[in-house]
This record gives C-alpha cells, structure tokens and sequence, in this order.
C-alpha cells in the first residue's frame, strides 16, 4: 500500500525574500547567517518523509524547531518555499485552491492545543460545525455529532456549553469535532499540552484505544519525548527546522543519532520503551519422551542452567538442570515427574518492567504470541542489562 502522506525536500523560509536565502541555504550558509544577511528565518530546512496508513507518526522537537510549521504546510496552512506535499496523489504544495479546499474538506481535520470551541454553541454544535461547513443537513449533522461524541465518551454532554466542561472534556470535544468529518487524516498540533498532567495521561490512553478502533493516519506534534515515545508508531526528532532522527522509540532511545538525541533520552524509563522482542533469543528445548540424563547432557552443552520443554507443538514447562540431576540421581529417567510446569511467561509485545518480576526468579522467560506459539526466551541478563544500557 502506497504512503498516505509523502513530504519530500520541504522548505519553509518566512521573509520577503525567501528564494535569496533558500539558495544561501542550499550552498551551505546556515540559518543564523542567513538571518543575520538577510532577515529571512529559516523555519523548516530540507525535510523528507513518509506516513503509512492507520500510522501515528509524531513530531517532536521544543519550541522554535519548525515542528508546529511543519504541520500547517501538510493542510496548506502555510505554503512551502519548496519541496512536495503528498496527501495520496495530491501535492498540496502545488495543488489549485479547488483541489486544496477538497483535501481539507473530505481529507483532514486539525486538532488543536487550544480547543478553539465556540462559547455560545453546544457541545454537539461545536462537533458538527465542519460538517455544517461541508453542507450537511441537520439531522445528518446532529446524528454524526452525537456518534463522534460517543467514542469519546461525551455523548451524554452533547447540549452542555463549553465552559461547562473540564479542560479534559474540552479537548475530547475537539477531537470528537477532528472525527465528525470522518477524515483520512488527522493532524494533531500539541492536543494534550494545555491538560494536567493526569488528565494528559488519560487523553493519551483514550487516543491509543480510538486508533486501535479507527485506523486513521495520525501526525501527532509535541515537544514532550514521553508523550511521543508512548504515541508514536514512529518517532521524527526535530531541531533547528530540520529532522535529526526517525525511527521507533526502542531505535531512539536504544540508538540515538546524536548527542542532541542522547540529552533526550537520557532520563527514559527504559523499561517502558522497549519491548520483550527486542531482547529474545530462539528457545533451547528438548522433547518431552526425552530422559532427564539427555536433557543434562544438552544444559551442559549448551551451557544453560534450564530447557523448556515440548510436547509436540506444545510447551509442556520448563526443566531446571537441578532438577534433572536430581531425577537422575533417584532413579527417576522421565522427565514428567520433574518438569515445573508454572514458569515465567509474556508476550513478545509486553514491556520489560512487566518482565522484571519475572526475571528475579533467575529462570528464561517464554514468549508466546496471540496464537499461542512458544516464539522465544528471554534470559533474564538480558533484562537487567537491557535495562541498565548494556545492550
């Protein structure tokens, strides 16, 4: 399936002569000099990427980095100095006024960091204004409003005013107004930035459960790494107009790009940013018709303190090599007596801190996928050095 959403060599340039300093710009002159000979601001400087469908792509740089630039030019807010702007097919950097006012109309809705509500509409007035814009009729209108409400769970408040609301459900307004329209595209400017800290917390859970539902294609801005690291299906860092790194969170934190980056992530929670998979190494097993005399010959030369155990396709348990030494010494050739079958289990997608308990009973922990697969192991080394940097 082809981007959603394709920027190639972006430039963004405010001032009354902006060809001058992009060509200054191109050979080399960088934006304080350029600023300094010219009084032309270098906003956005040579910026390419793609965004897949039902992707959240997130933006995050601090204040002054061109991010929130960025995010006007992909709905033609602001027109590019140069570069391309793909929505599907459409350039939006060269598109006619018909064919831009179509992109916004049918392809994209905003959401802003200041709801922008109207004080003197409802709730469910504030929801369907795109659509009254769009033509709709007034049942449809209503209708749509009251759906887009519901999935964000405001549906009982739809003929309350705005400054009957928290700051919480102002912005699950605006949101719900950003999905009445049901766009492809939904661009997100700071959404949450203005909330506490809590309330911030639960927008970003309630976003996450909307796009597993919706499936939309999402650029997300922020200049909070925790917030992109938990939203983003991909990460772009921006600094000084252009992007210094792109990639998952575990890529970000696991190997920034640069000093800038490191600064960054320095103080990550790990442990919430990279997964079981991303430390999983392929199972040592032996079959359970296997004697316990086998199965320490295969520890030893393996040099492992357990195996895990199959049953056919099935994983029956785990055997520790005390465990084996000890049937053998008893007399005991059979591995079923033996085998523990209450051992440390997670999913591939399942974070390290909801592997760390696990890890302190010093055994490997088996990874199982959705359906049930026995995918991997993850030694618990692996966990603790994952988590100090080690690796």
């Amino acid at each position: 399936m082809p981007p959603k959403i394709t920027c190639s060599e972006l430039y963004k340039i405010f001032g009354t002569e902006p060809e001058r300093a992009l060509a200054l710009l191109k050979n080399g002159r960088d934006k304080d000099a350029i600023y300094a000979e010219t009084g032309q601001v270098v906003g956005v400087e040579s910026v390419s990427f793609k965004v897949d469908q039902g992707e959240i792509f997130v933006v995050m740089g601090l204040s002054g980095s061109g991010k929130s630039t960025l995010v006007r030019m992909l709905n033609g807010l602001i027109e590019p100095t140069a570069g391309e702007i793909l929505i599907d097919d459409i350039d939006v950097a060269s598109c006619t006024k018909e064919e831009l006012r179509a992109v916004r109309r049918d392809k994209i809705a905003m959401v802003f960091q200041h709801f922008a509500l109207f004080p003197h509409k409802t709730v469910a007035e504030n929801v369907a204004f795109g659509l009254k814009i769009k033509g709709t009729s007034v049942a449809e209108r209503r209708e749509r409003a009251l759906a887009a409400l519901d999935q964000v769970g405001l549906s009982a408040r739809a003929d309350s005013y705005p400054d009957e609301l928290s700051g919480g459900m102002q912005q699950r307004v605006g949101l719900a107004r950003g999905l009445a329209t049901d766009p492809e595209i939904l661009l997100m400017d700071e959404p949450f930035s203005a909330l506490d800290p809590l309330i911030r917390r639960d927008m970003q859970a309630e976003l996450l459960e909307l796009q597993q539902k919706l499936k939309k294609t999402i650029v997300f801005i922020t200049h909070d790494l925790h917030e992109a690291l938990i939203l983003g299906s991909r990460i772009a860092i921006m600094r000084n107009g252009r992007f210094v790194q792109t990639g998952t969170a575990e890529e970000i934190v696991g190997t920034p790009a640069d000093d800038y980056v490191s600064a960054f992530t320095g103080d990550i929670d790990r442990s919430r940013v990279f997964r079981a998979s991303s430390i999983a190494v392929e199972p040592a097993t032996i079959a359970l018709s296997a004697s316990a005399s086998d199965a320490v010959h295969r520890m030893e030369d393996l040099g492992l303190d357990a195996l895990h155990v199959m049953d056919g396709e099935r994983l029956a348990g785990i055997l520790t090599y005390r465990d084996a030494t000890k049937a053998i010494r008893e007399g005991e050739g059979a591995l079923q007596g033996v085998l523990c079958r209450d051992f440390p289990s997670a999913s591939p997608d399942d974070h390290l801190h909801d592997l760390y308990p696990m890890a302190q009973s010093g055994l490997p922990i088996a990874l199982s996928d959705s359906h049930g697969r026995f995918t991997g192991v993850v030694p618990p080394r692996a966990v603790f050095a994952k988590l100090a940097g080690a690796v």
